[in-house]
Formats: C-alpha cells, sequence, structure tokens
C-alpha cells in the first residue's frame, strides 16, 4: 500500500474515531473494550487491499471502517452470551449433605456443652459473661450496671470464659 493511501486511511479513521467507539459501546457493553475493538478495525482497515496482488478499491471507506467495527463488536458480544451461558450451564456444586450433617451435630454438641459451662457458674460471672460476649456492652458498662470496678467486670468476663473453654476441652468437643 503507498503512504499516500495510509495517510489517507489514517485520516479516515481518526477523523471518525470517536464515533466509532461510540458506535461499538452499547453493542460490547464496555467503552474500554470499544476502544480495543476500534483498534482492531483501524489494524484490519489499514491493511485492507495490501494483500491483494492488485489493490482493491473501497468505494465507501467509512462505511466498510463501520462494518470492521460492527462484525468485531458483533463477535465479542456473541462471545460473552456464550460464557455467560456456559457459567448458566454449570451445575452448582452440590453441599456434601453427609458432612454437613455431621458439622450441624457436632456444632449442636458444642453449643450443648457452652451451655451446661455457663449453667455452672455463679449467678453473677453469668450474668457478667452475658453482658459482654451477648450484649456488647464494654467492662466500663458492665462495672455501672452491677457495681463493679471495670477491672473486676474484666476479670469475671475472663473467669467464665476460661470456665467455658475448660469445659469444651475436657469434654472433648474442641
Amino acid at each position: 500500500m503507498g503512504s499516500e493511501q495510509h495517510s489517507r486511511k489514517l485520516n479516515l479513521y481518526l477523523r471518525h474515531r470517536a464515533e466509532l467507539i461510540d458506535y461499538a459501546t452499547p453493542i460490547v457493553g464496555d467503552r474500554a473494550l470499544a476502544e480495543d475493538v476500534v483498534q482492531d478495525a483501524w489494524l484490519r482497515f489499514s491493511e485492507a487491499g495490501s494483500h491483494d496482488s492488485k489493490t482493491r478499491l473501497i468505494r465507501q471507506p467509512v462505511g466498510y471502517l463501520y462494518r470492521i467495527v460492527r462484525n468485531l463488536a458483533l463477535d465479542i458480544s456473541r462471545r460473552k452470551i456464550a460464557e455467560n451461558l456456559a457459567d448458566e450451564a454449570r451445575l452448582p456444586e452440590v453441599p456434601d449433605l453427609a458432612v454437613d450433617a455431621g458439622r450441624a451435630m457436632e456444632g449442636r454438641e458444642k453449643l450443648k456443652a457452652l451451655h451446661r459451662a455457663l449453667a455452672e457458674l455463679p449467678e453473677r460471672e453469668r450474668l457478667v459473661f452475658d453482658m459482654h460476649r451477648m450484649q456488647g456492652l464494654t467492662y466500663a458498662e458492665i462495672g455501672v450496671a452491677m457495681g463493679l470496678s471495670q477491672t473486676r467486670a474484666y476479670e469475671l468476663v475472663r473467669a467464665a470464659l476460661e470456665h467455658c473453654m475448660m469445659t469444651l476441652m475436657d469434654g472433648g468437643h474442641l
């Protein structure tokens, strides 16, 4: 291809580049992808006629450029649709119900053991533990509510937690 013909094609491409991107964007669904499509279209357009022994005349170069963009954009769009269909066609993983049932039973056993451990605590210790772990109160808030120092509230919560952990570990549930 002569440099004069190449320059004319390049000027034509550059004049229409923004409109070509706007044209491709709704087809591919993404502006950055549309820019890639237009760039690929330029490569094809710039080579058009250069591989033939005789250079063929493109009668409507703008229309030809738009057709290249449309075809490339549609190819990408079809590929994306096929990929989405393939993703949807994949069967979801079926959980191993025996494993899930085993985990659920183990969880229930741990919960029962925790309830037993909490029931063994002195009332004040159980109440402070509940206020901190279940209700989310700070040690300072527990201290005010129970008439304790912040340090004593911490000590009671820690003692209750240690008791629960020891009970669960001794019972072989952890």
